[in-house]
């Protein structure tokens, strides 16, 4: 199986890293000496994947130019939301660039990840739930979605920022999905985590990321993954 395409969420306004985004996109500031952005684009052209959708809103016409630069695989194309749709809502208004396809994938930009992905395209293959989740061991799951697993990697419960963690298993913004985890959207606007992810209990897969998996939505977040990239981390 080859997922073919792939939303990128890359339009937050990444308020909690001013002044750092004052002038610059959060998906395009740079990680050892790379915009974020371009990170994603290499690790999906590894994956094979053709085409990427990539929803913009502060700073677009920044994204837009960086775009313009790209040549090759994936193709990228562009979908502006002069009022943020949310997550959910973004996927929700762009149904019909996945649809006929058996597999693609959902990144969240602003989550770096150092770790191979293809097990995950492996489980997702092999077990052809509608949604196969990337998970990490976080140290704050009070501020993630958390996920409990039974012996066979089935979500048997999902939790977004738990008041009362029951595991420190989170979702690490990567994800693959099928035709029917389209269905579960039911809203024009909202958020993947609080509003679509309740309905994975007892039907999505996940496995564990074997690698450091970073949001940077922090200024001390961002420092970690500016330490390890320069490091020679590759996605």
């Amino acid at each position: 199986m080859i997922a073919r395409k792939a939303f990128v969420l890359a339009a937050g306004l990444g308020t909690r890293l001013r002044p750092l985004t004052d002038d610059v996109p959060k998906c395009l500031l740079p990680v050892g000496g790379r915009p974020v952005l371009a990170w994603w684009i290499e690790a999906l052209a590894g994956l094979g994947v053709r085409e990427a959708l990539v929803n913009t809103h502060h700073k677009a016409g920044q994204v837009r130019s960086f775009v313009a630069g790209l040549s090759g695989n994936p193709r990228v194309r562009l979908f502006h939301e002069p009022e943020l749709l949310g997550s959910a809502g973004t996927l929700a208004a762009n149904r019909d660039f996945v649809a006929g396809e058996e597999a693609f994938w959902i990144i969240y930009a602003d989550t770096l990840v150092g770790a191979d992905l293809r097990p995950l395209l492996e489980l997702h293959e092999r077990v052809k739930p509608p949604l196969t989740l990337g998970l990490f061991q976080c140290e704050d799951p009070k501020a993630c979605g958390i996920v409990e697993l039974d012996s066979d990697g089935r979500v048997i419960s999902f939790e977004e920022k738990p008041a009362r963690p029951k595991s420190d298993l989170a979702a690490a913004g990567v994800y693959l999905a099928g035709p029917e985890f389209m269905g579960w959207i039911r809203m024009e606007r909202g958020d993947l985590g609080k509003d679509v992810m309740g309905r994975a209990v007892g039907r999505a897969y996940a496995r564990m990321l074997m690698g450091p998996v970073v949001d940077i939505g922090t200024p001390a977040a961002y420092e970690r993954a500016q330490a390890l990239w320069a490091g020679g981390l590759r996605q």
